[in-house]
């Protein structure tokens, strides 16, 4: 992607964390009982919301950050085009969190990246708004940046989360590795939304690293590999393949 305008200014973005990653799976409780099992996490929500996309889900916290399972229920879904494009289960969302929505917005708009949906949730807690960037814009997978007002909070995993919080085995997600035919283009269009550089192919969160790589596996642009701390410090180096995404322990 060639950036043909020029921004109209400069925005310094105070807060940008991973805070969650989704797989797509055709069986969930499949999907849900080997994550759980290899990775010690436990299902803290079942978002009744997800139906309006014709999917079913499960979310887990790791630490105060979250793995989310989709699979779809009905034909026709984005989930179940990107089961077939990708050829199986795999990487399918990034959840980001930042502290306001105006910089997303404005930046979004100079870049003529779309915003195909508002997410939100007001009611029964603190009130949360994430803007889906349409993944052909972005490049590489469907990006969600999301702003709650508790920062500490996470509506999407519903009201209990901390009550299912289990990090003997992983306690956090330090990494996503995202590959694409063109890898120097997408991290081009993530470093421009996102407003961070790219070094060597790296870019920095405040939490996590994105990695960008090119894709040789023939199943496309996606999102390849996650990053998770390990508790027990002798299996940093393992890696685990858990229905289609890499799974490195650091």
């Amino acid at each position: 992607m060639v950036l043909t305008r020029p921004l109209r200014y400069a925005i310094v973005v105070p807060v940008l964390r991973l805070r969650q990653v989704v797989w797509v799976a055709s069986d969930l409780d499949a999907a849900e009982g080997t994550i759980s099992g290899l990775l010690g996490l436990r299902i803290a929500y079942r978002d009744p919301g997800v139906a309006e996309f014709g999917l079913s889900n499960v979310v887990m916290p790791c630490g105060d950050q979250f793995v989310e399972v989709v699979s779809p229920t009905e034909d026709g879904t984005t989930a179940g085009r990107l089961l077939k494009k990708r050829f199986g289960d795999g990487g399918y969302m990034i959840l980001l969190q930042t502290d306001d929505l105006d910089w997303v917005r404005v930046r979004a708009d100079e870049l003529d990246m779309r915003i195909v949906h508002e997410a939100e949730q007001h009611a029964g807690g603190p009130a949360i708004v994430g803007l889906h960037i349409h993944p052909s814009d972005v490049g590489g997978t469907l990006l969600s940046i999301d702003a709650c007002e508790e920062p500490g909070e996470w509506p999407w995993a519903g009201p209990d989360w901390r009550e299912a919080v289990d990090t003997s085995v992983v306690d956090a997600i330090v990494g996503i590795e995202l590959q694409a035919l063109d890898p120097d283009d997408v991290a081009q269009r993530w470093s421009a939304l996102l407003d961070r550089p790219v070094e060597n192919g790296l870019l920095k969160l405040d939490d996590a690293d994105l990695r960008f790589v090119r894709a040789n596996d023939g199943r496309g642009d996606g999102l390849r590999a996650l990053d998770f701390r390990a508790r027990d410090r002798t299996r940093v180096g393992d890696q685990l393949i858990i229905h289609g995404v890499i799974v490195n322990l650091r």
